[in-house]
């Protein structure tokens, strides 16, 4: 039987997790991309304490869309500010410490007129 080092619970009562998602101060806020595509972008996770790659996949499924993990970030196509806050809270994270930003801003290249 393996026992966590954090906790000192084995492996299959380990709470580390749970708790860390409780403390994370999780951003959500929408980006436009090239070609005016919307993309939602949830940063602030620790990626020490969650599995990214595997709540990547969790939210996808849950909005029906693509997206990817990128640079400690998870990144959605399309507005799913709201949805992904539903999500987040129904997976164990504190609503209150998850904040939707209204900015929207513009990645890559200016265009020439």
């Amino acid at each position: 039987m393996k026992i966590c080092e954090i906790c000192g619970l084995p492996e299959e009562l380990c709470v580390c997790e749970e708790i860390a998602r409780e403390v994370q101060k999780v951003k959500v806020y929408t980006v436009r991309r090239r070609f005016g595509k919307l993309m939602t972008i949830v940063e602030g996770i620790d990626e020490h304490d969650i599995d990214v790659r595997e709540l990547t996949k969790e939210l996808k499924a849950k909005c029906a869309c693509g997206g990817t993990a990128k640079k400690g970030q998870i990144e959605l196509q399309g507005d799913h500010k709201r949805k992904v806050k539903e999500v987040l809270a129904k997976m164990g994270f504190s609503s209150d410490t998850i904040e939707i930003k209204e900015r929207n801003e513009r990645r890559g290249r200016k265009r020439r007129h």
